[in-house]
């Protein structure tokens, strides 16, 4: 069997589907035996796509530069000319990566292609996706304009041209069966792991990435790329409104780079939040986040919609506290150890972040069993019960596919 999955995801800053990417194929690497999981791009094209990944956010925006230095402009747009130059290097870069994708496709004879991320390129290939959410077509307000008329344009083909389909949990299955009217026996449910590395850590260690970073020893963290759906200012304005006693002791951390349509957020942050106890530290390598994770009082994550919503189960991977909202699949993974609140209830965000740093026993009891609820969620498993579809697919007829139902 021989398999090309596109890579292009795990170019670049990671968010949620590029570490999907990243590490489903090194798991998939180690597992696949006498089958070849192969990637793309290849060679120039990679090395191109590497490039773009760097430049990319700083042709379209100096936003990062303007937020720092006055709070504002974090949803400028860019000049006309400006825009149109990257629109036009946008088309030239998908038409070159089409034409490789071909030319690799016609050497290679393979049996399948895996899209890790929505949707597939043309190809005669039989093709599989992963579909990480829909909220792209039942949500288009927390998106992009850019990215909505992408996916109306293409998103509809896409899926049409799969022969199968991963959805990273339960939640997010049925919901790809409900909406796009796609059998269950063409759906399976793969979900997401663990990265490595994440576990509790000697305090020792902790403490010294915390010097690193210049940050206090104690504080709540909320992990994330802001935008939208991550429901940032209300968690900003639930906490601004805490006693100063509180704030003061605990700060309130933000690690993640700006998103889209984040000038609310940033105009808050710089007029008020800023100055009563939150520290926005952006973007954060990788190596340095399982310390953050096990510096933290709690996790905060008041998303208003998840696929699966990694941060959370992270957090408990390294046996801390999650205080999460009840959006999406965030009920299905963390659900039974971490605290809920309703995604608007400001109240309960307010009353929630207030016990979780005066109230020991209770945030003790979040932690007891966290490392448990974590343990099944491994990038080792997401791999095999991948491997299992895909030769499944590329040696029995498709519609005798059975799903797979293991809990985690």
């Amino acid at each position: 069997m021989r398999v090309v999955v596109n890579l292009l995801a795990a170019t670049g800053n990671k968010t949620g589907i590029g570490h999907y990417t990243a590490e489903l194929l090194r798991c998939l690497h180690e597992q696949a035996g006498d089958d070849q999981i192969e990637v793309f791009p290849r060679g120039p094209m990679r090395w191109a796509r590497r490039i773009w990944a760097r430049v990319r956010p700083i042709l379209e925006t100096k936003k990062a530069t303007s937020l720092s230095a006055s709070g504002t402009g974090a949803n400028a747009s860019p000049p006309g000319v400006k825009s149109r130059m990257l629109a036009s290097l946008r088309r030239k870069g998908q038409r070159l990566l089409r034409s490789h994708f071909h030319a690799l496709c016609e050497r290679g004879k393979f049996d399948l292609y895996h899209e890790p991320n929505f949707i597939p390129l043309p190809s005669d290939v039989p093709t599989v996706a992963t579909l990480h959410d829909l909220s792209v077509l039942l949500h288009p307000e927390w998106h992009p304009a850019d990215r909505v008329a992408h996916f109306e344009r293409h998103f509809r083909a896409g899926v049409a041209r799969c022969c199968h389909y991963f959805a990273i949990s339960e939640f997010g299955r049925q919901e790809v069966i409900r909406h796009l009217g796609i059998p269950p026996e063409r759906v399976t449910r793969t979900y997401m792991g663990i990265r490595p590395g994440l576990a509790p850590l000697p305090r020792e260690i902790v403490a010294a990435v915390l010097k690193k970073l210049n940050l206090p020893p104690r504080y709540l963290l909320c992990l994330g790329t802001i935008e939208p759906r991550k429901n940032v200012l209300l968690l900003l304005k639930a906490y601004c409104s805490l006693p100063a006693s509180v704030r003061e002791q605990w700060p309130l951390l933000l690690v993640g780079g700006w998103g889209w349509n984040t000038a609310d957020v940033a105009a808050y942050l710089h007029a008020e939040a800023k100055q009563r106890g939150v520290i926005h530290l952006g973007y954060v390598a990788n190596e340095q986040i399982p310390a953050l994770y096990n510096g933290a009082r709690a996790l905060v994550y008041p998303s208003l919609y998840e696929g699966f919503g990694l941060p959370p189960i992270e957090m408990m991977a390294c046996g801390g506290a999650v205080l999460a909202s009840t959006a999406g699949a965030l009920v299905e993974t963390v659900g039974c150890k971490a605290h809920l609140v309703e995604p608007l209830d400001f109240d309960g965000w307010r009353a929630a972040l207030t016990r979780v740093v005066q109230d020991a026993d209770w945030w003790q009891s979040l932690r007891t069993g966290a490392e448990d609820v974590a343990r099944p969620f491994t990038w080792d498993a997401c791999a095999a019960d991948t491997l299992r579809v895909y030769r499944q697919l590329t040696t029995s007829p498709l519609p005798h596919l059975v799903t797979h139902d293991r809990a985690a």
